[in-house]
């Protein structure tokens, strides 16, 4: 095994390479390469029933896209508790149907079509200080990994988090359903669909993240910038006219068992009100634009429910659970276009046929939109995924399984499957299917 040392000097890193064996104590006296990743999806989209079609309706006849993802992580740890954290990545490819068509996209993978030009370089994903203060002589050990320095922890401590990152790296978290590199592909199931939180448009924001961990409880609070616009990569600045908040308890009464976590939000950004935008139209004899509408201080609220049970196989298999709402007042503005969801599934590990790093899982969601939402689409109007010209309401169902097959150390292929009904909330429109194969490299 190698330990990759990174020294940043003006805006340069000269990397050194100096062998090291498992055993050895990590050097943490210069930034550590935490691992790094490539992610390769082929989806292909089956024709569907379209008598007739918006601006950002799934193809009638089908599509086929191909996305390719590629991270390194790094991580330093500084004095007095401190950490810095910095991660590079790059997306290239596109997403079937260009990304929009369904309340939740079927490739979470993939950035939402419509955003400015975000080009193909490779970008400044995270940037950020982690300071941790131990509050007990009670630790714990902890894996290198993404955001991770190995070590030990304090079970006990104040945690704070300042910079760029992503508001999911803390929030919502599911061990059976977080991850659209290693587990389900569809956006609903990475995280809550009901949950509206502050991204730009590749799915990062600046903020700010306070936690208190306790043995068997944590409870978190995070600040954080909103987009200037809907699915926007500009960002709003002060917080005093946009942000986003949100605080959630997790319960855990030890690392290995069931665990609930129960999450609130709240957004304020310059986002427009549906039934403020249909009212507008109708004087006008015009279709409604949610757009137009959009003015500063405007409010979202939610919660959400995230629960997860270990089973057996020291929790490989499991199952989970999530339900979410916002009010649906204002419009979708960063995640994706779903208001209600409720969503269950289970992971088996492939222990149980002799394939003990296999794992094979199936997921259940059923997604829903406020009256206001659904009128203001069912009038012609369009969000930032949704707009199939009209809308005869009904609520999308997604099916979900996949097979994640161990090849090699450190790759992994998944065939996955997706059956969507009424897509886009439209019974008028579908079902399809979406087959996709996925390719995970992970150093």
């Amino acid at each position: 095994m190698r330990k990759i040392s990174v020294w940043p000097i003006g805006v340069l890193w000269l990397v050194t390479l100096t062998p090291r064996t498992r055993a050895e104590t990590p050097d943490y006296s210069a930034p550590q390469l935490l691992g790094a990743q490539y992610t390769f999806i082929d989806q292909h989209q089956d024709p569907l029933r379209s008598p007739y079609s918006g601006p950002l309706s799934l193809k009638g006849a089908g599509d086929t896209a191909r996305s390719h993802t590629f991270g390194a992580y790094f991580g330093m740890a500084l004095p007095w508790h401190l950490q810095f954290y910095f991660d590079a990545e790059m997306f290239k490819g596109e997403a079937v149907s260009n990304g929009t068509g369904l309340g939740a996209g079927p490739n979470g993978d993939v950035v939402h079509a419509g955003a400015a030009n975000l080009g193909k370089r490779a970008y400044v994903a995270r940037h950020y200080l982690r300071y941790l203060l131990p509050l007990g002589d009670e630790t714990r050990d902890v894996e290198a990994g993404q955001g991770q320095l190995a070590g030990k922890e304090a079970v006990r401590h104040l945690e704070f988090k300042l910079g760029k990152f992503a508001v999911g790296d803390d929030f919502d978290k599911n061990r059976y359903a977080n991850s659209v590199r290693s587990q389900f592909f569809n956006a609903g199931l990475v995280n809550n669909g009901a949950w509206d939180y502050a991204a730009d448009t590749r799915g990062y924001t600046n903020g700010a993240m306070l936690a208190y961990a306790a043995p068997a409880w944590m409870l978190r609070y995070g600040l954080f910038q909103m987009p200037a616009y809907a699915n926007g990569q500009t960002l709003e600045w002060p917080l005093a006219r946009a942000r986003g908040e949100q605080l959630e308890l997790s319960l855990q009464p030890d690392k290995d068992s069931w665990a609930l976590r129960l999450l609130g939000y709240r957004n304020v950004a310059r986002m427009g009100i549906y039934r403020d935008a249909i009212a507008s139209a109708q004087v006008t004899g015009s279709t409604p634009d949610i757009r137009a509408d959009d003015r500063d201080g405007r409010h979202k609220h939610g919660c959400a429910a995230n629960f997860e049970l270990p089973l057996a196989d020291d929790g490989e298999t499991g199952i989970f659970a999530r339900a979410g709402w916002n009010d649906g007042r204002t419009e979708s503005f960063a995640y994706v276009e779903v208001d209600r969801t409720q969503s269950v599934g289970a992971q088996i590990s492939g222990a149980h046929w002799g394939r003990g790093s296999d794992r094979l899982a199936v997921a259940f969601i059923r997604n829903g939109l406020s009256n206001d939402h659904r009128d203001y689409l069912a009038l012609g109007g369009s969000g930032f995924l949704l707009g199939d010209g009209g809308l005869r309401y009904a609520s999308e169902t997604v099916f979900e399984a996949y097979y994640r097959f161990h090849v090699v150390d450190h790759l992994d292929l998944s065939p996955d499957l997706e059956f969507v009904r009424n897509p886009g909330y439209n019974r008028d429109r579908g079902p399809t299917r979406f087959v996709g194969l996925r390719a995970h490299l992970e150093l």
